[in-house]
C-alpha cells in the first residue's frame, strides 16, 4: 500500500491531521510531544469512480455515490526539532520512521503561533515560512548521515576490478526507498569524482539531497489556515512548490458530525449541509468552517494527501476485474478493488500488483471500458478498468 508520511515540528497539527483522515483514536493535545512513537493508520485518496461511466453506481464500500476513497497508509511522525538529524529530541528515530513512506506531507502551522521547538507562542509571532525549509534541511542532512556512515564501504568496494558505483549506491540507498533509476538519474544530475575515495563531504551530501528529493518528495500543509494572519498562506505559497491551505480541526469537526448524522458531508467536498438538530453555538461553528471551505476550496485536508499521491507522486487509480463486461470479481462484485500505480504503468505492472502469480503467469489483458484487447505496453490511464487475462 502507498505511504503517505506527516512530518513537521510538534504542535502544527499532524496528530489532529491524522485523527481527522483516519477517524483513529490518537493522543491531540497542546503541548510539544504528543506522539512519541509513530501511529500509522489507513487513510484513503479521492477520485472520480469508473461506475460514473454506467447506468448505475457500483455499491462498493470506497464509493460514495461516484466518489472513490482508494486507501493508503497514514503515518504520524513525531515532531521534529532543530537538529533532529543529530538525535536532538529523538530526531533520528523520528526521522527513521519516514524511510518507507513514498511521500511526505509537512505539516506547517500556518497562524505562526508555536515556535521553532513547537511551543505555544501568541498567532503571528513565529514565521512559519521558516518551517517549511527546517524540514527539508533536518531529512537532508539526515540522509546525508546514512551515506557518510556507510561510505567507507562504498571506498572499499571501490577497489574491486567489477566495481559499479550505481549498484553499490542501490545497495546502500535501496533501505530509504531508493531504486536503481533513481540512482541512476540522480548521478546523472550530479557533478563528482570517479574515484569514490576522492568524494567530499558536500560531493555526499549532494548526493543525499538529489536522492531524498526523489524518493521523499514534499507536500506542504499551511495548517490553521483559518486562524493564520493575513498574508501568511500567501507566503508560504511562494516559500514552497506544492503548498495546500487546510483546517485540519475543521475537517475533524465535520467527520465527527457526519459521524452523528447531523451533516452530510464527504471528505474533499467543498462544503456540506446540515442535516440534523445542532445548537445556536455548534451552528455558529460549522458556519466559521464553511467560510474557511469557501475561501479554499474544502478544508484542505483531503486536497493534500490527493495532491500528495495524484499530482506530486503523478500516480493513478487502475481497477482489475474479471468480468470486463458487467466490471466485477468472480464473486460479482462491481469495481471491489482500485490500485494506485506510476503514470506510466501497463497492464502487466497491474497484474504484479494483484498478485505476483497473476504477473508470472500473464498472458494478455483487455481494455473493458473499449472491450477490447490492449498491448503489454499500453500506459494505463487514470479510472482504467483492466481485465487481466493469467495462467494462475
Amino acid at each position: 500500500m502507498l505511504s503517505i508520511a506527516l512530518a513537521g515540528k510538534p504542535n502544527a497539527g499532524k496528530s489532529t491531521f491524522y485523527k481527522a483522515a483516519t477517524m483513529a483514536d490518537v493522543d491531540v493535545g497542546n503541548y510539544p510531544f504528543t506522539t512519541i512513537d509513530a501511529n500509522r493508520g489507513v487513510s484513503h485518496v479521492r477520485t472520480e469512480c469508473p461506475c460514473l461511466d454506467r447506468e448505475e453506481r457500483c455499491g462498493d464500500e470506497h464509493c460514495r455515490d461516484g466518489k472513490r476513497y482508494v486507501p493508503v497508509e497514514l503515518i504520524d511522525v513525531a515532531g521534529l526539532v532543530p537538529g533532529a538529524h543529530e538525535g536532538r529530541g529523538l530526531g533520528n528515530q523520528f526521522l527513521d520512521e519516514l524511510t518507507n513512506a513514498d511521500v511526505i506531507c509537512n505539516v506547517v502551522d500556518a497562524s505562526g503561533g508555536t515556535n521553532a521547538e513547537g511551543e505555544p507562542v501568541e498567532v503571528g509571532e513565529h514565521d512559519p515560512v521558516e518551517d517549511v525549509d527546517f524540514v527539508e534541511e533536518e531529512m537532508d542532512l539526515w540522509l546525508a548521515s546514512i551515506v557518510d556512515r556507510n561510505w567507507e564501504s562504498i571506498e572499499r568496494q571501490s577497489r574491486s576490478p567489477d566495481f559499479s558505483l550505481d549498484e553499490a549506491l542501490v545497495d546502500m540507498l535501496a533501505g530509504v526507498g531508493a531504486s536503481e533509476l533513481d540512482v541512476a538519474r540522480t548521478l546523472r544530475e550530479l557533478e563528482y569524482p570517479e574515484d569514490p575515495i576522492a568524494w567530499t563531504d558536500e560531493d555526499r551530501e549532494s548526493l543525499a539531497r538529489e536522492i531524498r528529493l526523489r524518493t521523499k518528495p514534499i507536500v506542504v500543509v499551511a495548517n490553521k489556515a483559518d486562524v493564520a494572519p493575513e498574508g501568511n498562506v500567501e507566503r508560504l505559497k511562494e516559500a514552497a512548490d506544492i503548498v495546500v491551505p487546510a483546517t485540519a480541526d475543521g475537517e475533524l469537526a465535520l467527520r465527527n458530525a457526519a459521524k452523528a448524522g447531523v451533516v452530510d458531508y464527504d471528505p474533499g467536498d467543498a462544503d456540506f449541509e446540515i442535516t440534523g438538530d445542532v445548537s445556536d453555538q455548534q451552528r455558529a461553528g460549522l458556519d466559521q468552517i464553511r467560510t474557511v471551505m469557501e475561501q479554499w476550496g474544502g478544508t484542505g485536508v483531503q486536497q493534500a494527501m490527493d495532491t500528495a499521491v495524484y499530482d506530486l507522486l503523478d500516480h493513478v487509480s487502475a481497477y482489475p476485474v474479471q468480468n470486463d463486461t458487467k466490471w466485477t470479481d468472480g464473486q460479482g462484485n462491481v469495481l471491489p478493488d482500485a490500485f494506485l500505480l506510476p503514470r506510466g504503468s501497463t497492464p502487466k505492472d497491474l497484474a504484479y500488483a494483484v498478485h505476483s502469480d497473476i504477473g508470472d503467469g500473464y498472458i494478455h489483458a483487455v481494455d473493458a471500458r473499449k472491450e477490447m484487447r490492449i498491448s503489454d505496453e499500453t500506459e494505463l490511464e487514470e479510472g482504467a478498468v483492466i481485465k487481466i487475462v493469467s495462467s494462475n
